[in-house]
């Protein structure tokens, strides 16, 4: 009676077995057989600007963006410190360190060696000490922690290749209470726009909220001014 049992015991402990076998090499072959995830779509952006930088110095443009007013709206004041991320020709750079005196500073951020050389040779030419300029990354502006009271993307939004990251990155050079301005116009980002909602979207995602929105800037064929800050 014994030896029967302990058959029975080794005969149901072989079967468990060579079941969990089983079902092993099935969920094995399964996970073989299956497709590789898809890779994430990301949206379309435009190229860069290479080109003469001079362009970007049209006359009557100040008058046509009213950059006057985009500076009063993101606090660009006497002292204190503002980065232009994707700064080119450095064309607001120059009227935002005029603004904010010896006492600011200004970062000049570009992905673009040469906008970079350019605009450090134009702020010695133009005696603008408080100038700095920072080659930038694609995701990161590489700004230091802490250090910024306004940010402006000038038409440049629809060229940055990683706008989500690039923005939360973005986060920690932010002051309390810092403004980030973005202005731009609608188009389905590689032909040199972005539509309003889609900066919108990916604003929220890293983690801003909207202040503000404008369309004065119309009369320099761009379609929004939108203003955010950070949430906590």
């Amino acid at each position: 009676m014994v030896k029967r049992s302990a058959l029975i015991l080794a005969i149901l402990i072989t079967c468990q077995t060579v079941l969990f076998a089983v079902n092993l090499l099935f969920a094995v072959n399964q996970g073989s057989t299956q497709a590789p995830a898809a890779p994430v779509d990301r949206r379309k952006t435009s190229e860069p600007y290479t080109g003469d930088l001079s362009i970007f110095d049209s006359h009557g443009r100040d008058k046509r963006l009213q950059i006057n007013r985009v500076m009063d709206i993101l606090g660009v004041t006497s002292g204190k410190s503002v980065a232009d991320i994707g700064a080119g020709s450095g064309w607001f750079t120059v009227r935002a360190a005029e603004r904010v005196g010896q006492g600011g500073i200004v970062y000049a951020v570009d992905i673009n060696p040469e906008s970079i050389r350019y605009i450090a040779d134009r702020a010695r030419k133009e005696q603008l000490r408080n100038v700095k300029t920072i080659l930038g990354k694609a995701d990161d502006p590489l700004l230091p922690a802490a250090s910024v009271d306004s940010v402006l993307l000038l038409k440049t939004y629809h060229e940055v290749a990683e706008p989500v990251a690039l923005l939360q990155k973005l986060r920690a050079a932010l002051r309390p209470g810092a403004k980030v301005g973005i202005i731009d116009r609608n188009g389905n980002g590689e032909d040199h726009g972005v539509g309003r909602d889609i900066v919108l979207h990916e604003a929220a995602q890293a983690g801003y909220r909207l202040l503000n929105q404008y369309d004065f800037v119309k009369d320099d064929k761009m379609d929004y001014f939108l203003v955010f800050t950070a949430t906590p």
